[in-house]
């Protein structure tokens, strides 16, 4: 069985949840090869391998921390080397897509990011995306090199599937680029308590209806009834009732969980780009003729300061 190269994304070998999802897809394609890099590495490889890693290719140095992702991208070239795999997947963070697209292009590779799926095909792994606010649903292939693809996080359940994983230590040697760029400090960001937004499984979120930054409590109340993050649109962000960290659209993040619900939000393209790939979508808003309705599963037409107190109350009820 060909392998799969899965670059892991951890906190001091605390590995997150898209990578688990990333083993998932794998799986479907091939034999999982997780590459995990920086302090904490070897410590992944007891959850890697409970999610169907056969290997796991360890590399710690300082220059994971130091600098930026040159050096993720040498380690991945030289794993690439050592396998020879019938696919990359890399999760499809910022930070994710750049590594990939570097890496494809040292490669030679074709590269396919923002992939929701992710199927064997005769001719290599096809990936599925939803471009077009989810006007458009496409299937595509890589026809040159080895595919590099990013995948979406939430766009697969979590299977555990114990496997050897099996730790090697990867040797690699970093590029005169690699130290081009460094790191001067870095600054804790605070917690609230709330899951990470583009890795929630609920994401609940306000734009200009919400009308200032003291209502967004309302919205925050909603969130922590269902434990999810909080989301805003470019409005609510411009306007300074929400900081840009939580924006979701074209110019922010894009999310994919399985629950979005928009509350004064009326559905600008720039927005639906960010959260088009949500498995269901709720809206509420007071204007009937609001884009965003074009676009849910459900939607309510009301006042939000009704509507979703109303909401955060049931919610409550029941978990009680």
């Amino acid at each position: 069985m060909a392998e799969v190269l899965v670059y892991v994304d951890h906190v001091d070998g605390a590995v997150r949840k898209p990578t688990l999802e990333l083993l998932t897809l794998a799986r479907r394609i091939g034999e999982p090869v997780a590459v995990a890099l920086g302090a904490g590495a070897a410590g992944t490889a007891a959850t890697l391998a409970e999610h169907g890693a056969a290997r796991v290719l360890t590399h710690e140095a300082a220059e994971y921390a130091d600098y930026l992702v040159v050096p993720k991208v040498d380690a991945l070239q030289a794993a690439h080397e050592q396998v020879s795999p019938a696919a990359v997947l890399v999760p499809s963070s910022t930070e994710g897509k750049e590594i990939a697209a570097r890496l494809a292009l040292r490669l030679g590779s074709g590269l396919i990011t923002d992939a929701v799926d992710l199927e064997a095909g005769e001719a290599g792994p096809v990936a599925t995306q939803s471009v077009f606010a989810a006007g458009y649903t496409t299937k595509s292939r890589v026809c040159r090199g080895t595919p590099v693809i990013t995948v979406k996080p939430n766009s697969a359940a979590v299977e555990p599937a114990p496997a050897a994983g099996a730790v090697e230590a990867l040797s690699v040697t970093f590029s005169e680029q690699a130290r081009g760029t460094k790191v001067t400090g870095r600054t804790p960001r605070e917690s609230s308590g709330r899951p990470e937004l583009t890795e929630a499984a609920i994401v609940v979120s306000g734009g200009r209806g919400v009308g200032g930054a003291e209502s967004f409590a309302v919205i925050e109340a909603l969130a922590d009834s269902l434990g999810a993050a909080v989301g805003a649109s470019r409005a609510a962000v411009d306007a300074g009732w929400y900081p840009h960290t939580n924006q979701v659209g074209q110019t922010g993040k894009s999310v994919s969980p399985q629950l979005y619900i928009a509350s004064g939000i009326s559905g600008a393209i720039q927005h639906r780009a960010g959260m088009q790939t949500s498995k269901t979508i709720v809206a509420v808003n007071k204007d009937a003729e609001a884009p965003i309705f074009d676009l849910v599963d459900y939607g309510v037409v009301g006042d939000l300061f009704d509507v979703v107190p109303q909401l955060t109350e049931e919610i409550n009820t029941r978990k009680g």
